[in-house]
C-alpha cells in the first residue's frame, strides 16, 4: 500500500524476498521500508512461489484478515511471470493484466531479476476522472502564526501550495473538474487559481458562515449529481484513485473513507488495575495498530442532496447518520506512510522534508 520507489534506486533481489511466515503487519513495514508495492515468496534455493502486492494485503484486511495472521493467508501463489529470454514480454504482460512488476525466472523457476513498471514508462494506473470537491475554508488555527497571513491551502509546501500538490495527485488520475468549498481568506485562493495557468477547472463555493466540513456540501446542490471524491486540503495520499473508486462501485458504498494503518509503541510501561485497586497487568511499552481517518472520501451524489440547507456539522457526522440508517459505508485501507498530515507544524514540516526526499529520488 505504499507509493512505488523511484526506477533509479538500487534495490537488491533480496530485499524484496520475504518468508510466508510473517505476519501481515511485517509485510506491510518490509513495503513501507522498499518503497516498492511487490514482495516476493521463494523457496531456499530461490524458487518462485508467489507474490504479495498492496492489493493482496487489502483484500486480506477487507475479507476480515488479521494483521497478526501469516502473511500466506494473503499471497498469490499463481503469479504472472516470465523465463528470462522472454524479458521482452514484460511491457505487454504488465498491460495486459494491469499489474507493477513482472518476475523474471531462470530455467529451474528460480527468481532472478524483477522488471518493474516504471522502468519500462509505463503508468498502470486506473483513471478515475470523477469531480473533486476539496474543503479549503477552515482557518487553520493549528498551523497559526501561518495562517493569519495565508489560509491554509495555499502555505507552501516545496515550491507550491499544499492545496496544489492535492489537485496534481488527483490530476493524475484524469480528475479535471474540481470544486473547492472556501470562506477564510478566500479572495486570496481564488486569485491564486485565476492567475495559475492549468490544464483543469477551479469552481468557488462560498460559505457565509462555516458550516463544517460536512456542512459546506449542500452548497453543492443541482451542481454534482456523479460520484465525487471529497478531501481535506491538509492531507496528502499516495494511493490509486481509480482503484479507490472502483473498491467503492464493487462495494456498493454510498460513502468510501480512506483509512491508513498506524502503528504506534506507547514510550511507558502500562499499568492496569484490578477492582480493588492492585495491579492486575503491566505492560512494557504496548504496541497499537488501529486505522485512522485520512480525511479522503468517495462520496455518492445523494449524501450532497440529503443534506439540509445551512447545518453546521462535520463530514463524520453525516456519516454517522447514513450507517444509523443501515446504509453500507467502507473503508479503502491504505499504508502509515503513503499517507502525509500537515494539520499542525511538526507535521507541515515533515511533509516538506518527505516531498523534498521524494524529489530527490
Amino acid at each position: 500500500m505504499s507509493a512505488p520507489a523511484a526506477a533509479s534506486r538500487p534495490l537488491q533481489l533480496d530485499a524484496l524476498c520475504i518468508s510466508e511466515e510473517i505476519t501481515v503487519l511485517d509485510t506491510m513495514k518490509k513495503l513501507d521500508e522498499t518503497g516498492q508495492r511487490i514482495l516476493f515468496i521463494a523457496s531456499e534455493e530461490k524458487v518462485l512461489r508467489g507474490v504479495v502486492t498492496d492489493g493482496d494485503l487489502r483484500k486480506h484486511i477487507l475479507r476480515g484478515g488479521g494483521l497478526e495472521d501469516p502473511v500466506k493467508n494473503a499471497v498469490n501463489y499463481h503469479p504472472k511471470s516470465l523465463p528470462l529470454s522472454r524479458r521482452g514480454e514484460a511491457k505487454a504482460l504488465m498491460q495486459k493484466y494491469t499489474i507493477d512488476a513482472v518476475p523474471l525466472v531462470d530455467r529451474k523457476g528460480r527468481l532472478t531479476d524483477v522488471v518493474f513498471a516504471q522502468g519500462v514508462n509505463l503508468d498502470n494506473r486506473r483513471q478515475a476522472g470523477l469531480p473533486v470537491v476539496i474543503m479549503a475554508g477552515g482557518l487553520g488555527t493549528r498551523l497559526y502564526p501561518y495562517t493569519k497571513i495565508l489560509p491554509k491551502p495555499l502555505i507552501p509546501v516545496g515550491e507550491m501550495p499544499i492545496l496544489e500538490h492535492i489537485i496534481h495527485r488527483f490530476r493524475g488520475f484524469g480528475c479535471t473538474d474540481f470544486r473547492l468549498v472556501v470562506n477564510y481568506k478566500k479572495g486570496m485562493i481564488k486569485s491564486y487559481f485565476n492567475e495559475l495557468e492549468k490544464d483543469y477547472t477551479v469552481q468557488y463555493v462560498e460559505e457565509e458562515q462555516p458550516l463544517g466540513t460536512g456542512g459546506g456540501l449542500c452548497l453543492l446542490k443541482g451542481q454534482i449529481d456523479s460520484t465525487f471524491f471529497l478531501s481535506n486540503c491538509d492531507i496528502l495520499i499516495d494511493a490509486d484513485f481509480g482503484d479507490i473508486y472502483n473498491h467503492h462501485k464493487a462495494q456498493g458504498n454510498v460513502i468510501t473513507m480512506v483509512c491508513a494503518f498506524k502503528h504506534f509503541t506507547v514510550p511507558y510501561g502500562v499499568i492496569e488495575l484490578g477492582e480493588g485497586g492492585e495491579i492486575q497487568a503491566m505492560r512494557e511499552k504496548p504496541e497499537m495498530n488501529f486505522l485512522t481517518n485520512t480525511g479522503v472520501y468517495v462520496v455518492e451524489p445523494e449524501v450532497i442532496r440529503d443534506l439540509e440547507d445551512g447545518k453546521k456539522q462535520g463530514f463524520t457526522d453525516i456519516i454517522d447518520k447514513y450507517r444509523a440508517m443501515g446504509r453500507r459505508v467502507g473503508v479503502y485501507p491504505i499504508s502509515e506512510s503513503s499517507w502525509m498530515d500537515m494539520g499542525q507544524i511538526e507535521e507541515l514540516d515533515a511533509m516538506r522534508r518527505r516531498l523534498e526526499s521524494q524529489s530527490q529520488t
